[in-house]
Formats: structure tokens, C-alpha cells, sequence
């Protein structure tokens, strides 16, 4: 009993067409559920390297596509296999360049303990003498409220204007402007 029909080259292209582009839709709805794919063997570019899932994937797809387009053209198996290859690296690098492009316009709004030394920032909450109070520094478009203690010990009233001279754990260390 032939399990498998005599398959040609074209559906051969067309089935490797169908696997991928099915892959690349699953990946588009369901996310980071297919990432154990890549490998850690990329170069540290900054975003995603060549061995990429999605990045084969659209390698795959467009070899499968562009080699069955051929074989329908009447090109041979090895000629459709090739322009397939050409195809599939201009797709994939195309993919790649804009999937570093989408990478290389996030931005995170974490604010670092160390971001904050330098920073002019106002007493929320009143420093007693040898006490701690409350500042509110703005690092960019964040406010951020950290506990503060005066650096030489002196009291700091309410709404005063201070200097953050340098964060110890959670407290920051100010000194009057």
C-alpha cells in the first residue's frame, strides 16, 4: 500500500508554503509561545538576530512560494529550488531589518535608583532633624516619590527645593539648593 501519493515538485513547494504561513499565523496570535525556537548563537545587534523563528519562518515561506511560482512557470526542481533561496533571503532580510526597526523604538519608563543622583527634586513630606521625609523628583515624564533623608542631618521643611546627593538602598540623601 503507497502511503504517500506521487507528490511533484510543485506541491512539494506549495505543502512547505502552507506549513509555514499556518506557522507564521499561530505565531502572530498566540506570541512568545514559539520562541523556544531561537537560538542564543545570533550576534548581540540590539533586537532579533538571523536565526530568528519568525525570521526563518518568512524564509521558509517565501522559498516554498517563490519555488512553486517556478515549477508552475515550468522552471526545473533544482532552478525553482534555487530562486526560491534568492527569494527567501530578500524576504527574510527584509523581515529582519524591520523587526530590528520595531525593536529599536521601545521604550521602557523604568527609573533606576542611580538615575535619580543629581536631580533637583521637592520635599513632599517634611524632613525632621535626623528623620526621614518624602521627596518627588521628575525623571523625564515620571514622577517619582522616594524616601529622603538630609545629608547633614538638619531638618527640611515641606515644599523646599533640594539636591539628591545619593540613594542608599530605598533613601535618597538630599541636601538643600
Amino acid at each position: 500500500m503507497d502511503l504517500l501519493p506521487s507528490l511533484s515538485a510543485f506541491s512539494v513547494f506549495l505543502g512547505i508554503t502552507k506549513i509555514e504561513f499556518l506557522y507564521l499565523i499561530v505565531a502572530l496570535v498566540f506570541g512568545e509561545l514559539f520562541e523556544f525556537f531561537d537560538t542564543d548563537h545570533d550576534f548581540d545587534t540590539g533586537g532579533p538576530g538571523i536565526f530568528s523563528s519568525r525570521v526563518i519562518a518568512v524564509f521558509i515561506t517565501a522559498f516554498g512560494g517563490t519555488g512553486a511560482i517556478g515549477i508552475h512557470y515550468g522552471l526545473s526542481p533544482v532552478t525553482a529550488s534555487l530562486l526560491g533561496v534568492a527569494s527567501g533571503m530578500v524576504f527574510g532580510t527584509l523581515i529582519l531589518i524591520f523587526a530590528r526597526f520595531l525593536y529599536g523604538q521601545q521604550a521602557t519608563s523604568e527609573v533606576r535608583s542611580g538615575d535619580l543622583v543629581g536631580q533637583s527634586a521637592r520635599v513632599i513630606i517634611a524632613i525632621p532633624p535626623n528623620g526621614v521625609g518624602q521627596i518627588r523628583c521628575r525623571l523625564g515624564e515620571e514622577l517619582v516619590d522616594k524616601i529622603a533623608q538630609s545629608k547633614d542631618g538638619a531638618a527640611i521643611a515641606e515644599n523646599t527645593s533640594v539636591l539628591v546627593d545619593a540613594v542608599m538602598g530605598e533613601t535618597v540623601i538630599v541636601r538643600k539648593l
